[in-house]
């Protein structure tokens, strides 16, 4: 396996929408699994493909507390089918937006269909953190990042916060 880059917005790439995996080969299991093993080293609860560079509809996930066993999951082509009428505010963050979070509203119960690690099609219900953590991922297959869910004055806030700190690293590393 291997530990892959992840993008920081702002960067065009992340605005991309990604296409949809054929079949999960081996190409794509080995990418869910370097994508699992860089999400786990970044500390994060989910990664998608386009955070990594590959415009693929392709996600990891793992929404453990600390101390439960690990409870990976590998989805491609993940479709969400039905979304709650009930909300739920969470605070989120990204690996994209290091050290950046903001309150976002989100059905609180989804129904979704994707293909799994054996390239078989699966249905499944998620709520809660699971449920929020699915849609934060599937946005980012659309390219859809959390702060387009805030208002434009946060959002702008974040976005030039993180501008300024990619300009400062280059500034330095020339």
């Amino acid at each position: 396996m291997a530990f892959l880059a992840i993008i920081t917005a702002p960067d065009p790439r992340l605005k991309l929408k990604a296409r949809p995996v054929g079949a999960v080969d081996d190409s794509v299991r080995r990418l869910m699994d370097d994508m699992l093993e860089t999400m786990y080293r970044a500390i994060g609860i989910g990664l998608a493909a386009p955070q990594v560079g590959v415009a693929r509809r392709v996600i990891v996930l793992d929404v453990a507390r600390e101390g439960e066993p690990p409870q990976p999951l590998k989805l491609a082509n993940p479709e969400i089918l039905w979304r709650s009428g009930e909300v739920v505010t969470s605070n989120e963050g990204c690996l994209s937006l290091p050290e950046q979070y903001a309150e976002v509203v989100r059905p609180q119960a989804i129904r979704l269909r994707y293909l799994d690690y054996q390239n078989e099609l699966r249905e499944m219900e998620a709520e809660g953190v699971l449920a929020t953590c699915l849609q934060h991922e599937i946005d980012h297959l659309n390219g859809v990042l959390f702060v387009d869910h805030i208002s434009p004055l946060k959002r702008g806030m974040i976005l030039r916060k993180l501008a300024k700190v990619k300009r400062s690293r280059a500034t330095v590393a020339a």
